[in-house]
């Protein structure tokens, strides 16, 4: 078995971060969420991993290399312009060839991997199998329709009509019968080559289709509620470590994570925190569920519930909650204004808050 993992798209959900910025690499408890999913596909045993990028080529390749840091093996697939998932597998198809394989989104996050998955699929040979979950909002999906016996009947591509409540995991696992399907595919009304229309297509051939519904926690990170979210839920499995340098003035409480090289010095810390490599937390509180990546700085200040991502400084302001702070941004006092800040700063941004 093969990975397909799609690495492109515009992230257009979380600009400004990502209008310079990859989405599929945007730190969650400062590990890239693109990180997770190679993880996932190793741990399920396979090592031949195809990465489709587009505009943000250069920093997914440099974050990813060869892949041997993650334990597979990866070739770059260029995607010219966003044109589909299933464009992706179309592009993807030397690369595949009749190898079954798990399409995995790399900008989705999945509680507990996809080991039973791929157990599943290899066990029990469908030609497709996919994810499910129950959303408030299926419209922002592709949705998936099922008989009274449970077995998928039907599928749209964020319809404004759902026929259900059951949104389609950025998880997907197919046979070769797939590559039929995709090349009889035609644009839909978004002028994309659509997942969901290539499996109705193996549905309405009488392909088997089975479906799985995810028993753990699945997010797409598309927007920066669901980034914050995902952070909070992984550092909540945070074991507690001080490989930096602690003053005798600061307090940690909690699942707190104090990286090499990093300083803390006359603060309170309250985990689940994590303070990466060469930041700074000086006469400051950092509060549960914060991600503070590395060569930050935050001084004088406090924040909780946040990600920080590396490079940034945020000194003399008096409280931060629910942001995500790009790269090399400065947050800065500014003259009095209501005390109440919620922030998404794009990279090398500058803001001044009042103290």
């Amino acid at each position: 078995m093969k990975a397909l993992v799609l690495a492109g798209g515009s992230g257009s959900r979380l600009r400004p971060i990502t209008h310079s910025f990859a989405k599929q690499l945007v730190p969650v408890a400062n590990k890239p969420v693109l990180f997770y999913g190679l993880e996932a596909i190793r741990d399920a045993g396979i090592r031949e991993v195809g990465v489709v990028v587009g505009d943000t080529e250069a920093e997914i390749r440099e974050a990813v290399g060869d892949g041997s840091r993650f334990g597979v093996r990866v070739t770059y697939l260029r995607q010219d312009a966003p044109r589909g998932l299933a464009h992706a597998v179309l592009i993807a198809r030397d690369f595949l060839g009749d190898d079954d394989f798990v399409m995995y989104l790399g900008d989705n996050f999945i509680v507990g991997g996809i080991n039973d998955l791929v157990d599943r699929f290899r066990r029990e040979r469908p030609h497709a199998q996919i994810m499910l979950a129950k959303v408030s909002d299926p419209r922002a999906f592709g949705v998936a329709e099922l008989d009274a016996d449970g077995r998928v009947v039907g599928l749209e591509e964020k319809p404004e009509h759902p026929k259900s409540d059951l949104a389609l995991v950025g998880v997907y696992l197919f046979g070769p019968a797939v590559h039929e399907a995709v090349a009889r595919l035609k644009p839909s009304r978004r002028g994309e080559l659509e997942i969901t229309d290539t499996i109705q297509w193996l549905i309405d051939q009488g392909h088997r289709v089975e479906s799985t519904m995810v028993s753990g926690y699945w997010k797409d990170t598309g927007n920066v509620t669901d980034m914050l979210e995902v952070n909070r839920l992984v550092l909540e499995g945070l074991e507690p470590s001080v490989a930096g340098e602690v003053d005798s003035a600061s307090e940690l409480i909690g699942r707190v994570v104090v990286e090499e090289g990093a300083r803390v010095t006359g603060s309170r810390v309250v985990g689940p925190a994590i303070i990466g490599p060469g930041a700074v937390i000086r006469d400051s509180y950092v509060g549960p569920f914060t991600s503070i990546d590395r060569d930050c700085a935050v001084i004088d200040s406090e924040i909780e519930y946040s990600i920080v991502l590396r490079g940034a400084s945020i000194d003399g302001v008096g409280r931060i909650e629910v942001s995500l702070i790009g790269r090399q941004a400065r947050v800065t006092p500014a003259p009095p204004v209501p005390r109440a800040h919620r922030l998404v700063l794009g990279d090398h941004s500058k803001v001044q808050i009042s103290k």
